[in-house]
């Protein structure tokens, strides 16, 4: 049974085409501000990689604000889409919009990464234990890669959920006014019931992500911006019922 969340958009499918169309909305939107919209996506770049090299905060500081830097990419996205110029203050509207509720979600995201690495260590450190216990023979050996390959398919499993869950959240938040955690579900809710487009949106980012990364990583500058207009794009498409257009 479909859950229902008062004030809130219900999620729509959509045609697995739009997998692809998503890429290509969001490519005409990004090219209304091209040089903007890679100026906003080296500023966030460099905040993460500064936030890198702060031990343990970092992490944490990184978990918390991807949320609202989202939410701001997402009234910045909107804006460009209306009509409206871009400069780099929007990357940060999400400090003066909706703050309290980005800041949850990033609470719940990094609550949500802890909880995966808990789990994943606990299978590894209980693979490496079977393997001694085993000793060194072949059983020992196969004991601990077979808990290390069960480790790493947990973690993807319990990550792509995670991943589900983001998506569309800080959107549902900033255009709609959603609680965190019905966001939340409203976003997974959203991601299942359009698998394959996503299935098919993932091979093209699988694709732009090697194009990307040649020359040095240059392309991230502009695949960066790109992924998440495509973000805007598809929760318009999935729960504004409009076309995957700018």
């Amino acid at each position: 049974m479909e859950q229902v969340i008062v004030g809130a958009p219900a999620p729509r499918s959509v045609d697995a085409g739009r997998g692809v169309e998503w890429w290509t909305a969001a490519w005409a939107l990004f090219m209304k501000k091209p040089g903007m919209w890679v100026v906003l996506g080296l500023i966030l770049i460099i905040i993460v990689i500064v936030l890198a090299f702060v031990p343990l905060l970092g992490t944490l500081a990184t978990s918390l604000l991807l949320p609202v830097f989202s939410g701001g990419w997402m009234l910045a996205a909107r804006k460009v889409a209306g009509g409206g110029g871009l400069e780099p203050a929007d990357l940060f509207t999400g400090f003066k919009d909706k703050l309290v509720p980005l800041l949850v979600l990033g609470v719940l995201l990094l609550g949500a990464t802890l909880i995966i690495t808990l789990v994943v260590g606990a299978l590894g450190f209980g693979g490496v234990m079977a393997g001694m216990a085993a000793g060194s023979n072949a059983s020992g050996a196969f004991a601990a890669a077979g808990a290390g390959m069960l480790a790493l398919l947990v973690g993807l499993a319990l990550g792509l959920v995670v991943g589900m869950a983001i998506w569309f959240a800080s959107a549902l938040v900033v255009f709609r006014d959603v609680a965190p955690v019905d966001a939340l579900k409203l976003s997974v809710a959203g991601s299942l019931k359009n698998i394959v487009p996503f299935l098919i949106y993932g091979l093209v980012y699988l694709v732009a992500a090697v194009i990307a990364s040649l020359l040095f990583g240059l392309g991230w500058v502009v695949l960066v911006p790109l992924s998440l207009l495509t973000a805007y794009v598809s929760y318009q498409d999935v729960f504004e019922g409009a076309a995957a257009t700018p």
